[in-house]
């Protein structure tokens, strides 16, 4: 179903597993991350209602999986660490199209979006399927589903509302380049390190 080209090494499971809390802590940004991404694209496009109207879900969504997150973290003894830096959605952001239309420039923001997610929820696929605490992969294997569920809103997004670009080939041309950036990646205690 995400069609991603590289998928992860199960064994980034026991790297993150070494440091929980710290995969934790990214995690829980990357939640807050993906609520302001659905209000950025809100910002931008006000004029689709039933975009925003997904969006404003999506945006609540993901602050809750944050607040569920966090509660997981102070249920854990741990304390919510600094926002972290995310080098592999920085390098996707490079990949977006520059100039071009307003359709354009809305149609690749939703394929980028689609990208994270579906990476997202490829990694809560792994930690569900390889953390030795059953309840904490049990709560990954919740957000995995919930993940696909954002993964395919936003490719649907892109395919409504493309006036001009061929979505199917340009979804090709994330999923190579996505892959081309994951060789460097799967060798830290980060969601998408």
């Amino acid at each position: 179903m995400l069609g991603l080209k590289l998928p992860t090494d199960p064994r980034w499971a026991n790297i993150a597993e070494t440091n929980i809390e710290e995969i934790l802590t990214d995690h829980a940004w990357c939640e807050q991350k993906a609520a302001t991404n659905a209000i950025t694209i809100i910002i931008n496009n006000s004029e689709l209602p039933d975009l925003v109207t997904d969006l404003l879900t999506l945006a609540k969504e993901e602050l809750d999986h944050f607040e569920q997150v966090h509660n997981v973290i102070k249920r854990m003894g741990f304390v919510l660490g600094r926002e972290r830096k995310d080098n592999y959605v920085n390098e996707l952001a490079k990949f977006m199209q520059k100039g071009g239309s307003r359709n354009s420039s809305l149609i690749d923001r939703l394929l980028f979006s689609a990208m994270i997610e579906a990476r997202s929820c490829e990694r809560f696929r792994v930690l569900s399927q390889n953390l030795k605490d059953k309840e904490l992969a049990q709560f990954y294997h919740e957000l995995m589903i919930s993940e696909a569920g954002h993964y395919t809103m936003f490719i649907g997004y892109a395919r409504k509302y493309t006036t001009s670009m061929n979505v199917d080939r340009r979804w090709s041309e994330w999923l190579h380049y996505e892959a081309s950036i994951m060789e460097n990646y799967g060798k830290q205690e980060s969601i998408h390190g």
